[in-house]
């Protein structure tokens, strides 16, 4: 960030009086413009035994399958983001049930939330963002062609649930900061 989105005036980094952290801040008006995570919300939307999945038509990870999913719009809630990014991904009608899976993504800023959906049809129509859209057979799940690690843990927590009736799922995905070259080694 090189200038106030209020004043047009440079911004420097500084901890503001009252907070704790580094933040961009303009000594012309006095705004303290926040960077906060983004929230991905999406589905795990089933019809019969078939788990839905889409191509993607768009970076990053183009043309690897994927969950229908995006980013949190402003105005809406998780839920409406979720089933608007299945109709708009997959073309899908569904019936959404519950949150089922929360993942946290602090290396790029993000937590995904997906929900369980049961899809009212099977037709499907994708949209811009995705090659095409697509029901699987659990065995028929191409893995090795899977975006996201998050959507992979999702389905395997998914696919393990089936049987054991798990309503639900909360957790981080932790990368080792050393070697993603955070901080450097010695340092807690």
């Amino acid at each position: 960030m090189n200038f106030c989105s209020g004043c047009g005036n440079k911004v420097h980094q500084a901890v503001p009086p009252g907070d704790n952290r580094v933040r961009w801040c303009c000594a012309h008006c006095g705004a303290i413009h926040y960077q906060n995570p983004n929230v991905v919300v999406g589905t795990v939307s089933t019809w019969a035994e078939e788990i839905l999945l889409c191509r993607r038509a768009i970076e990053p990870r183009y043309g690897l399958w994927t969950l229908p999913a995006g980013f949190l719009e402003n105005d809406e809630t998780t839920a409406q983001g979720a089933e608007r990014e299945t109709r708009e991904e997959a073309g899908a009608t569904i019936e959404l049930l519950r949150p089922y899976a929360m993942i946290d993504v602090p290396h790029v800023n993000q937590v995904h939330l997906f929900y369980r959906a049961r899809m009212l049809h099977p037709e499907l129509d994708p949209g811009e963002e995705s090659l095409e859209a697509r029901l699987f057979q659990v065995a028929d799940i191409p893995w090795d062609h899977i975006a996201f690690r998050t959507v992979e843990k999702t389905l395997r927590w998914f696919i393990d649930d089936l049987a054991a009736a798990q309503p639900d799922h909360l957790a981080p995905i932790h990368y080792d900061a050393i070697t993603l070259g955070l901080r450097p080694r010695g340092t807690p």
